[in-house]
């Protein structure tokens, strides 16, 4: 059994900000559902509802556990390094089977009802956000769940995964937000200016949706919030890096 003495304290004011953006990323999710619940006929599969599903998915994977995966090494901050890589390659990994389910749903949605696809500013930027999701996982597992990549090699691609994750997640938001207007507007047309319900609805949940993303970012921009390395991984690092790289290991 570990001793709580190589534990890291967990900095003042992280556990507040991570449960503040777990309660807005729930409310996320539940407003869509109520959105579309409410003004929106419900979720189905085999029917006109079926394009529903499309918003319900993104907000559900690209959105909250997207922004969750991100998070994981800023709240596991004393488990096994594995273990969190294991936690944040899993959700990233739900997160996209989630997403490529919203995907499926509109493009079949579209083909039934013979409508254009790939037109909109919001699906040009709905397919560049999935594609390059689905690279940066790919790369990412390459890189650090897949035994072959070098240390340096690893070190080296570190910080481009971490500036590409949050980018990924940043665009994430804005393109749902896109995608949010753009069903308001087709829908309600000039009514959207009469402060109908759905609209007001539908404003609190864009915002909500720039607040979750938004307090993401802040907590992973935190640099004094970020994972202290461990001693045990400061001296697997080193193995591996001597068993790859031939180096010898220096003394301590």
């Amino acid at each position: 059994m570990e001793s709580g003495v190589g534990t890291a304290a967990v900095p003042r004011g992280l556990p507040y900000y991570v449960a503040f953006s777990q309660l807005l990323g729930l409310t996320v999710v539940a407003m869509t559902g109520a959105w579309l619940g409410l003004y929106r006929g419900g979720i189905a599969w085999k029917s006109a509802l079926q394009f529903n599903v499309h918003p319900l998915c993104m907000v559900i994977g690209l959105i909250f556990l997207q922004g969750d995966a991100l998070l994981v090494y800023r709240v596991f901050r004393n488990e096994a390094k594995r273990t969190t890589k294991v936690l944040h390659g899993l959700l990233h990994v739900f997160a996209f089977i989630i997403a490529l389910v919203g995907l499926v749903a509109v493009f079949n949605y579209h083909k039934k009802k013979g409508y254009a696809d790939l037109y909109s500013l919001h699906s040009w930027c709905g397919i560049l956000v999935f594609t390059l999701y689905f690279v940066q996982w790919l790369v990412g597992f390459s890189f650090f769940l897949f035994p072959g990549a070098s240390f340096s090699l690893r070190s080296r691609y570190r910080p481009q995964h971490i500036f590409f994750g949050a980018t990924i997640f940043l665009l994430s938001v804005g393109t749902a937000l896109l995608g949010l207007k753009e069903a308001l507007l087709f829908k309600l047309g000039t009514k959207y200016s009469t402060f109908t319900p759905e609209g007001v609805l539908a404003n609190i949940l864009g915002l909500l949706l720039a607040c979750f993303g938004v307090v993401v970012l802040y907590i992973l921009t935190r640099a004094d919030w970020k994972r202290p390395s461990q001693a045990e991984e400061q001296a697997l690092s080193m193995d591996f890096k001597t068993l790859t790289e031939g180096d010898s290991p220096s003394s301590q």
